[in-house]
């Protein structure tokens, strides 16, 4: 792919995520050097005339009001990232760091950091690699960014800590020699450059939103295949009713359902039954979802505002001269949209727990007990409701709000802080839970639409069954589904189940 090239101007979504996904190289340019050379000479002006600025010639956080002489400014920012770098637990994956290294060089090439353009070109050269720091994903409580993470980072650019490189995990000096990068000596306030910001929790955030969005989708025609099965009526999703409440999301929602169903046979075939509604389950999926999707709406623009934002402290800035000490770090906006979309998804999750409990019960509509054609020998989908019963209560559990959560740190100086990266953590861990679940519904919904044979469900919903039949086989008898759900469930995080797939804008 043709490398991006880091200005110092907004980054775009699809740049992200061609680079943290497709390996796309990236360059800085030569405007985003001249930026970084800007605000670089306003640091070596203060040092050469001795003024006190916090985090150049200062301590940290509680210490600032430490002088620290000149001759050990240096010994500062590598003992700065030595410090801090004392995170626990399992590391964060690959993308979730390649994530990290675009997001902070980026921050860094809008040339308010006060670091030399050298900094920013190491963080590259290392992502351009088949090379990353390994970074313990907890520690970070979201104020002054997420520090003991990029610490971490940072800790590889010294030639320190550990890596993976080639997917063999190294010391970082050994992993630096290897993709031949030599480590870099810090100076003047580039070590508290490095790990002032918040693209660790960032990074987890548009990852677990790029999920989000197939998440939304897949749940749309899961809800459609389920209706389906369950012989449901659409006429809940009718748009002059959907129009009385027009939320975006709602009125989405609906169409996408009534395009998904459209041409059904199974539909017409019982157009006269003596059923008047669907449980809600199937009732307010434009209600569920499309709120869902809104969330999903408020969360993109925070996150993507937060792409290009300066995250820095004290920020550097070069047309007037000025340092200034500020709280733009401070995670608090990552926080709360993190959350909200650990919530929305939840609320995915259990309402196709519900539609799976609707399919196995004999009692919701004339299909056999746990949707086995012979029940009692066989248990069919007994347990595929327990499991996924399972997940949407653990969902809940990890839907606590994390940003209510504030912990005083740094002996009080960092008294109230916004715990986005625990927030960024749980909801990745929900975005994994409700793509399990909706595997689940997926494969139940395709046997009882299979019941209903040799009546057609409506055209999208057809090719969103021939989508799952192409890898999945039907339930003849029973088996383990354990790798069958591994594999929708891969194929959901893969966009398989993107409704452009399987709907026009046109009902013909």
């Amino acid at each position: 792919m043709k490398p991006l090239r880091l200005t110092g101007k907004a980054l775009k979504p699809s740049d992200f995520f061609d680079v943290v996904f497709k390996r796309r190289p990236v360059r800085l340019s030569p405007l985003a050097v001249q930026k970084m050379d800007r605000s670089r000479k306003v640091v070596g002006k203060i040092l050469s005339e001795n003024h006190v600025v916090y985090g150049v010639n200062t301590g940290f956080g509680k210490l600032a009001n430490e002088r620290i002489s000149a001759s050990e400014i240096e010994q500062l920012q590598l003992n700065l990232i030595r410090s801090h770098a004392c995170g626990v637990g399992p590391p964060l994956s690959e993308n979730e760091v390649r994530g990290m290294l675009l997001l902070r060089a980026q921050v860094l090439a809008m040339g308010y950091s006060g670091v030399r353009p050298l900094i920013a070109e190491r963080l590259l050269e290392i992502l351009n690699q088949p090379l990353y720091p390994q970074i313990p994903s907890r520690g970070s409580v979201g104020a002054c960014g997420d520090l003991i993470p990029l610490a971490h980072l940072a800790l590889l650019l010294i030639g320190e800590g550990e890596a993976f490189f080639e997917g063999k995990r190294l010391s970082g000096k050994l992993a630096l020699k290897r993709a031949k990068i030599k480590p870099v000596a810090l100076q003047a306030k580039e070590g508290l450059s490095l790990v002032n910001g918040t693209q660790a929790a960032l990074s987890l955030g548009l990852l677990a939103l790029h999920t989000a969005e197939h998440l939304a989708d897949t749940a749309d025609l899961a809800g459609a295949m389920s209706l389906e099965g369950l012989m449901g009526t659409p006429t809940a999703f009718d748009e002059k009713l959907q129009k009385l409440r027009p939320h975006r999301g709602q009125l989405q929602v609906a169409q996408n359902i009534r395009k998904l169903v459209f041409k059904s046979e199974i539909r017409a075939s019982h157009i006269s039954c003596s059923r008047v509604q669907d449980p809600y389950s199937i009732r307010c999926i434009p209600q569920v979802h499309g709120a869902v999707r809104d969330a999903i709406d408020y969360t993109r623009q925070v996150l993507f505002t937060e792409m290009n934002s300066v995250t820095d402290n004290p920020i550097v800035f070069p047309e007037s001269g000025e340092i200034l000490s500020g709280g733009n770090f401070h995670g608090h906006p990552l926080a709360l949209a993190l959350d909200i979309l650990a919530i929305a998804l939840t609320h995915l999750g259990v309402i196709s727990e519900r539609r799976i409990a609707q399919l196995i019960d004999p009692d919701c509509i004339d299909l056999p007990p746990f949707l086995t054609r012979k029940p009692g020998l066989n248990s069919g989908l007994m347990m595929p409701q327990v499991a996924a019963a399972a997940l949407a209560s653990e969902c809940k559990l990890l839907s606590h709000p994390a940003s209510v959560d504030s912990i005083p740190t740094s002996v009080n100086q960092e008294d109230y802080v916004s715990m986005a990266m625990g927030a960024a953590l749980k909801l990745s861990q929900i975005s994994q839970h409700i793509a399990s679940i909706l595997a689940i519904e997926l494969f139940a919904a395709a046997e009882g639409i299979s019941f209903h044979s040799p009546l057609k469900p409506g055209r999208g919903v057809q090719k969103g069954v021939a989508k799952l039949r192409a890898k999945i086989p039907a339930l003849d008898e029973d088996r383990s589904l354990h790798k069958d759900f591994e594999s929708i469930t891969q194929l959901i995080n893969g966009g398989s189940f993107s409704l452009k797939h399987f709907i026009s804008n046109k009902l013909t």
